[in-house]
């Protein structure tokens, strides 16, 4: 249930107040040379404490390799890395009194109590540092190979635009302000994807893509190419004519979001998710009391992100790195066989 992949295997662990989170990667081919202060980048733009639209907690995420890397180079070995936790306020958590819209209720009754559920657990915003890990190593690959992923956010609240504006800004800061938060869309870009990467149903890459993003604590929604947009237009408003462009088989448009059938069709591949507004607000809720099976207000007191999308952006990177890889390198073992 902590897996994801068929060539390229991830593999998420840890609890959010645990002494450390951690992440294996196997399958990764050997040789491939891993730029770790590149890694290090990635890492820094998912780190919290990165100003007033972010949570303060801060996690220097510095990532301690035990195995599967050797003088810069992987070795064809599981790479495990595992990130030491060591700013958590433990006191600001009662598991007592789910928190309206987590995971706190429903993991309660599924693991009878028994799960470590302070700051959210195995359910928190914190493991996606291994996701970054995990997508900072497959894009370094990916770009080898010609591929390149870029993710922002179109949407914040009402505000709309192609990159963070002051509106987007000025609408987290004001959630944050009313002891509230805001909802998010990101938008991300994968250009330089090979035709024919992909396959039916289950592993077409709709399929694989929303998987690995629906991992991502608050998504709710993706889409590709103009995703819900088309249930408003025609077929002939809708299909990507294919034309020659340089000898090669092109579309005119881009409306599929570079997937025909489950497979690349060669186009940028263009995905969307919607991140809900982060559901642990200051303002006042009404829960039950889990011991005394009474209503009583709520008021949480941790340190969280008014949004979830600055800190997403990178990991919607990694995500669709990590699918990507691994689906390129099993469309690669089927040329060979």
């Amino acid at each position: 249930m902590n897996t994801y992949g068929q060539l390229i295997r991830v593999t998420i662990f840890g609890e959010s107040h645990g002494p450390g989170i951690g992440v294996v990667l196997d399958g990764l081919p050997a040789g491939e040379s891993i730029d770790l202060e590149a890694v290090r980048v990635q890492m820094r733009r998912r780190a919290p404490g990165g100003g007033d639209l972010t949570t303060p907690r801060r996690e220097t995420d510095e990532p301690l390799i035990l195995s599967g890397l050797y003088h810069n180079k992987t070795t064809g070995s599981p790479l495990t890395a595992i990130f030491q936790n060591s700013d958590q306020h433990s006191s600001d958590y009662h598991p007592e009194t789910p928190r309206p819209s987590h995971a706190d209720f429903t993991a309660a009754v599924k693991f009878r109590g028994s799960m470590d559920l302070r700051g959210g657990g195995p359910f928190s915003g914190r493991l996606t540092a291994c996701m970054v890990f995990a997508g900072a190593v497959c894009r370094q690959i990916l770009e080898r190979r010609g591929v390149s992923i870029t993710a922002s956010a179109v949407q914040v609240g009402s505000a709309k635009g192609k990159e963070l504006s002051f509106e987007m800004k000025r609408q987290i800061l004001d959630a944050r302000a009313a002891g509230d938060s805001v909802g998010s869309v990101l938008e991300c870009r994968a250009e330089g994807v090979p035709a024919g990467v992909g396959g039916l149903l289950f592993g077409g890459m709709e399929s694989r893509i929303a998987s690995i993003l629906y991992a991502i604590p608050g998504v709710k929604g993706v889409e590709f190419g103009l995703g819900f947009g088309f249930a408003e237009k025609r077929g002939s408003e809708a299909n990507d004519p294919f034309r020659l462009q340089d000898g090669r088989i092109v579309c005119e448009t881009n409306n599929a979001g570079g997937i025909n059938g489950g497979i690349t069709n060669g186009m940028p591949l263009v995905v969307r998710m919607a991140l809900r507004p982060t559901p642990s607000i200051a303002a006042e809720q009404r829960t039950v009391n889990l011991q005394t099976m009474e209503e009583t207000p709520l008021r949480v007191h941790g340190r969280h992100d008014p949004c979830l999308a600055l800190r997403a952006i990178p990991v919607m990177e990694a995500a669709i790195a990590v699918a990507l890889l691994d689906a390129m390198m099993e469309a690669a073992a089927e040329q060979n066989v």
